[in-house]
């Protein structure tokens, strides 16, 4: 799951992975928090390290998603990914099985209302929601389903993710590389559908 910082991606994620089963939640933003020191933001400087550092994490976000996977837990991911080419190297680190993207798009004025309601500690100084919105709208194409979760609470959003009926999701070979998207129907327990 990813949208713009702000977006509700942390209280969604926290309540999709609630709603399943079996389901572990990995957060990003927790795993480049391990970095005590020399962390680099991911738009930060030298923007070489923060490559390094993005790149990084998403091959622990992989890992753990391995981890998960192997064990029967649905691994439900938290993480800003301003583009294609960064959806895609993240995919890359991802299981086998097929890959499904979530997008919640409430829309710059939502997302900048909820971080300016966060405690003074939570808040995010950031201030590039338009190019952001524009980047990922560009680069994710028709993949994944974009639910604009302005008006909807959280338990309307989680219910809309689970009875998608279709869901873009990605084909990858035995190398790990994406071979393109292809629609699939969603895996989701029926009886999660009509609660």
């Amino acid at each position: 799951m990813t949208g713009m910082p702000g977006s509700g991606k942390s209280t969604v994620t926290r309540a999709l992975a609630a709603a399943l089963p079996r389901a572990a939640r990995i957060a990003a933003d927790d795993l480049n928090a391990m970095i005590v020191s020399g962390a680099v933001w991911p738009l930060g400087h030298p923007a070489e390290e923060a490559a390094r550092q993005v790149e990084l994490c998403h091959r622990n976000t992989g890992s753990l998603a391995h981890n998960f996977a192997a064990s029967g837990f649905t691994p439900i991911i938290d993480v800003v990914l301003p583009d294609g080419d960064h959806l895609d190297r993240l995919v890359r680190q991802l299981p086998q099985q097929r890959a499904r993207l979530v997008v919640l798009a409430p829309g710059e004025a939502a997302c900048r209302a909820r971080n300016d309601g966060r405690s003074v500690d939570e808040r995010f100084a950031f201030d590039g929601y338009g190019e952001l919105d524009a980047t990922m709208r560009a680069g994710f194409g028709d993949r994944g389903q974009w639910i604009d979760s302005v008006d909807l609470t959280v338990e309307a959003t989680v219910r809309a993710i689970l009875r998608a009926p279709t869901v873009v999701a990605f084909d990858r070979d035995r190398g790990g590389r994406e071979t393109g998207p292809r629609v699939s129907w969603q895996s989701i327990p029926r009886s999660h559908l009509d609660s």
